[in-house]
């Protein structure tokens, strides 16, 4: 029975959760996910775990931060004076915006903060200093 490896596309079902159980993603009631191993295309620590496994084979996966989004990065948070803002946006929290840095790379943000003189934008990702757990089921190896 083959087993998938580095250079394989796969595709697998999965249910991502928290420590605390709570669920952040799952490919329940869709179509599989379909990733190259290798591909760059999932963090590192998904990929690591889905190697070595067999055709319909389930397991779950723990994922510490480091081989996930990373660790959180205060110096990532910024606070912007609010008059900074174009008159088109209404900054409210969980609103989320792509900014252009000065060397034309774009940045996601989100608000998570606001008060009558300042906006705090958050450009970590949502699961940055987060250890992530995994169900996952192999349903398809494309060599």
């Amino acid at each position: 029975m083959s087993q998938a490896k580095h250079g394989d596309t796969v595709k697998i079902h999965y249910t991502g959760r928290l420590e605390d159980q709570t669920i952040f993603d799952t490919s329940e009631g869709k179509e599989p996910l379909q990733f190259q191993i290798g591909g760059n295309q999932v963090i590192i620590g998904f990929e690591n775990g889905i190697i070595g496994m067999s055709l319909d084979e389930s397991k779950t996966i723990a994922i510490p931060s480091e081989e996930a989004y990373g660790p959180y990065r205060k110096e990532m948070v910024i606070d912007v004076p609010s008059d900074q803002f174009p008159p088109n946006i209404q900054p409210e929290i969980g609103l989320q915006l792509s900014l252009r840095q000065d060397d034309g790379q774009v940045v996601m943000v989100t608000v998570t903060q606001l008060s009558e003189s300042t906006v705090t934008l958050d450009a970590n990702h949502p699961l940055a200093g987060k250890n992530l757990i995994f169900d996952v089921q192999l349903v398809e190896i494309i060599i």
